[in-house]
């Protein structure tokens, strides 16, 4: 069963009962904003996650991911959650400075 956890959100939890799912329509789905400015489609960084711990299994990088880790606007441990699924297991992230909401209350 994947798992993600949140660590600036609070460790919000959230879980899902089947893998092979990209991690922003999991975080969509439990109500968390989460900013996307291209549409989800890979063509910005706005949606990215730095990667805490992945213990999870998650896909391979996308050609979109490798392109922007070649331009360094991703370093080795962020993806793109638009890009990213989640195979199983549990994942712990952060949202990145740059992408936080002001609405949001951000823990340390």
């Amino acid at each position: 069963m994947p798992r993600i956890i949140i660590q600036n959100l609070g460790n919000f939890v959230i879980e899902s009962e089947h893998g092979d799912r990209k991690v922003i329509e999991l975080i969509h789905e439990n109500g968390i904003d989460w900013m996307h400015a291209c549409g989800k489609k890979g063509r910005c960084t706005t949606c990215k996650m730095i990667l805490v711990n992945s213990e999870g299994k998650l896909s391979e990088p996308t050609d979109r991911e490798i392109f922007y880790l070649n331009q360094n606007r991703l370093k080795s441990s962020e993806r793109l959650t638009c890009q990213t699924r989640i195979l199983e297991g549990e994942i712990l992230i952060r949202v990145a400075e740059i992408n936080k909401f002001p609405h949001l209350t951000y823990t340390e």
